[in-house]
């Protein structure tokens, strides 16, 4: 009798055990498909990209990209192949970045190149490819699949500025620094002037100096034009 219930203890036991664990194992998340090509893995920025959490999709790299990758840091030409290498590093770092899900997709290409396979997989799944290939964004635009290159990104993010450069800029506030004020650019960076401590509440004419580029936005250093 004891041997029994000691049996169905450890029955009621095993299917609890299975059921807690079935339902901790982690799921597909159900976002889209962002399918990584060559071109934008050795350029490697995706890594910082990614690292932001800006990427709202699973990452996902064939196995296809990878072969080609190993081909090429396993090629003759120094540059390519150095290049490669660090394709292949930046997979490695993108799977160990938390803000994003990445996967590895084996395509079953036999053959067939890589860029086509990225396009049918992106077709299939409903998905995008991350590449910064020219000539696959104007293919894929022809075949109606969506693209995303990181150079627009970069673009539009990049801020019109060169040293020398002359804009009124409304001064609000002294800065921290002796003799400085602070004012705002059309796009919000912040305009530290050389000088304009005394200017409170007046529009002048500054010269762009130098940029600081900080997590927090960017930050203009500027002087009162002569």
């Amino acid at each position: 009798m004891d041997y029994l219930i000691l049996a169905i203890c450890l029955t009621i036991l095993s299917e609890t055990t299975f059921l807690s664990l079935k339902k901790v194992r982690p799921t597909k998340s159900g976002k889209r498909k962002i399918f990584v090509d060559t071109s934008a893995l050795i350029d490697g920025r995706i890594v910082g990209v990614a690292r932001t959490g800006f990427i709202d999709g699973d990452l996902i790299v064939l196995k296809s990209v990878l072969r080609e990758l190993q081909l090429l840091a396993d090629g003759k030409d120094p540059e390519r192949r150095n290049r490669a290498r660090d394709g292949l590093d930046n997979v490695a770092e993108l799977e160990r970045v938390v803000e994003v899900n990445t996967e590895v997709m084996d395509d079953n290409g036999k053959g067939e190149k890589v860029d086509d396979l990225l396009l049918v997989k992106a077709r299939e799944h409903n998905g995008l490819v991350l590449t910064m290939d020219y000539n696959l964004i104007k293919v894929a635009e022809a075949e109606k699949v969506g693209t995303l290159n990181l150079n627009d990104l970069v673009l539009a993010l990049k801020t019109d500025f060169e040293p020398g450069k002359r804009v009124k800029v409304k001064i609000l506030e002294k800065g921290t620094g002796q003799g400085q004020g602070v004012g705002h650019l059309d796009d919000g960076a912040m305009v530290i002037v050389e000088g304009a401590s005394k200017m409170m509440n007046k529009e002048v004419m500054v010269e762009l100096l130098r940029i600081h580029e900080t997590s927090s936005g960017r930050i203009v250093f500027a002087r009162l034009a002569k």
